[in-house]
This record gives C-alpha cells, sequence and structure tokens, in this order.
C-alpha cells in the first residue's frame, strides 16, 4: 500500500533540531513538498525517512513496520531515494548505472533479464539521455547526471519516491518532465513520493501536500492549497511575498519591491 508514517519523530543534526514530535502520516496517491529554508535540515529528514538516517526520539515506519532494524535491501524494495548531488567517480556507462535500479530484486548470483534491461533503456529514452547508453557517467554534464539518477531511481520502481531536489541542475523543459513524471507516477500509479524543493511554484504545480520547516523543529504539514499562504510562505523564507492568480492557480514570487526598501 505504499504506506509511511513519522511518530512522534524527533530528529537532530549538529545541535539543530530540524523537527520536534512530527506525527505525519503519507500514503499512496499523494504528492508531499519538503520546503524550507537553505540549511534548515531537509536533506537529513529525507535520509531519515529512507532509513539512513536514525532519529534521536520516535520512529518511521513503513507499512506498520518500524523502519530500524529492517534490511537495506527490503528497503529499498519499496523504497527509491535520488539524492540530493549527483556525482559519478567511477568509470561506468549510462546504461550500467541506470541498470543498478534492479539491484535490489536480483538474488546473490543473479544477472539482470531482458526485462532489466528493456526497463533501463526505456527510462534512459524517457529522461532524454537515448543515444548515451555506452557513454562514460563521468563525462555527463551536471543535468544529465541528475536525469540519469532519476532515471535509475525509474528502474528500481519504488512504491515510495523520496527525491531531494530533483529539479536541481535543470532547465525548465526536463523540471516539468521529472514532476510530471513523479506525478503521474503518484496520482495515476498510486505511488507515494516526497520531494524536497526550493521552487514553491512546482511544489503548487504538482504536490497534494506540503511538509515546511520551519526551524527551531516547527513543522507545519496539510493539503497544499491550505498550506501556500502569503504568512507561511514568509516565515519559511523570511522574504515577503507576492501571490498571482493565473488560469492554473495561485502563482507565487519574491516582492521586489519590497526587498528593494
Amino acid at each position: 500500500m505504499n504506506r509511511l508514517a513519522c511518530k512522534d519523530l524527533d530528529l537532530e543534526i549538529g545541535g539543530k533540531q530540524v523537527v520536534r514530535g512530527l506525527d505525519l502520516a503519507l500514503g499512496p496517491g499523494q504528492f508531499w513538498g519538503l520546503m524550507g529554508a537553505n540549511g534548515i535540515g531537509k536533506t537529513t529528514l529525507m535520509q531519515c525517512l529512507a532509513g539512513l538516517v536514525s532519529p534521536d526520539r520516535g520512529e518511521v515506519v513503513l507499512e506498520g513496520r518500524p523502519l530500524e532494524g529492517m534490511g537495506r535491501r527490503e528497503i529499498a524494495r519499496n523504497i527509491g531515494m535520488m539524492q540530493q548531488h549527483t556525482v559519478y567517480v567511477f568509470d561506468a556507462s549510462v546504461l550500467q548505472t541506470a541498470l543498478t535500479g534492479r539491484h535490489p530484486f536480483l538474488g546473490q548470483w543473479q544477472r539482470e533479464t531482458q526485462d532489466d534491461w528493456l526497463k533501463a533503456r526505456n527510462a534512459i529514452a524517457h529522461v532524454g539521455l537515448d543515444g548515451l547508453e555506452e557513454r562514460s557517467v563521468t563525462s555527463l554534464s551536471g543535468g544529465e547526471a541528475r536525469r540519469l539518477a532519476f532515471a535509475s531511481l525509474l528502474v528500481q520502481e519504488p512504491g515510495i519516491m523520496l527525491l531531494d531536489e530533483p529539479s536541481n541542475h535543470l532547465d525548465l523543459k526536463h523540471q516539468i518532465l521529472i514532476m510530471s513524471t513523479i506525478g503521474t507516477a503518484v496520482y495515476s500509479g498510486q505511488r507515494l513520493a516526497v520531494a524536497a524543493t526550493h521552487d514553491i511554484n512546482l511544489a503548487a504545480c504538482y504536490c497534494s501536500h506540503v511538509l515546511m520547516l520551519f526551524g527551531g523543529g516547527e513543522w507545519s504539514a496539510g493539503p497544499a492549497p491550505d498550506m501556500f499562504t502569503r504568512e507561511r510562505l514568509q516565515k519559511l523564507y523570511q522574504c515577503p511575498v507576492e501571490m498571482i492568480e493565473t488560469p492554473a492557480g495561485m502563482r507565487f514570487h519574491p516582492s521586489f519591491e519590497a526587498l528593494s526598501n
């Protein structure tokens, strides 16, 4: 059912409180935007949701079972994570790297099937990297590397997708491609996604729910239309915000006039 929950979660990093008493139930068909200022702890919280960082109190629960103590392979069969930074150090081809998404489903001596290879090729084509299958990942641009990281996540086919700034380093076309692909997987495929992002307008376009981190452990969460208010956004970013009504819904940008005064 792709359900993930935080129960009375306290999380701290470097003496900084990320969340205090976080109670949150996330379910299939929901696309959560995780928002907050730089250094507020979004990446640390994402890593905690993936079972890579332990909370100071409380627990993360996957399908009713505490995440802590579960094996990495079992977690990876349910949860896929796209990290904030994509840097490929070891020489491998684009196709070989995309295939790593299938590793959680392979036995110790099992090799990839033809279906696995097809999934990898389809994912590479979907993110616009077709023709680069045999190219070394060390030669990719920042944007190409991000798209390959997303392709690897698609190949993994997790029921729960955790994405740390998935539109980072991408041009407008590929930002929309990534976010719309996530949206389709969530709303048509009944998956769950959590994406950390600074782009308020992308979140407003695609996210059904939002979790805001204000600092000092303070947080607020709910349906996106309820969360995107001027008061909350100004508190979140300590910056004056203007709201503009468009045919597609409310859009936001900094109030440059107020900033210059």
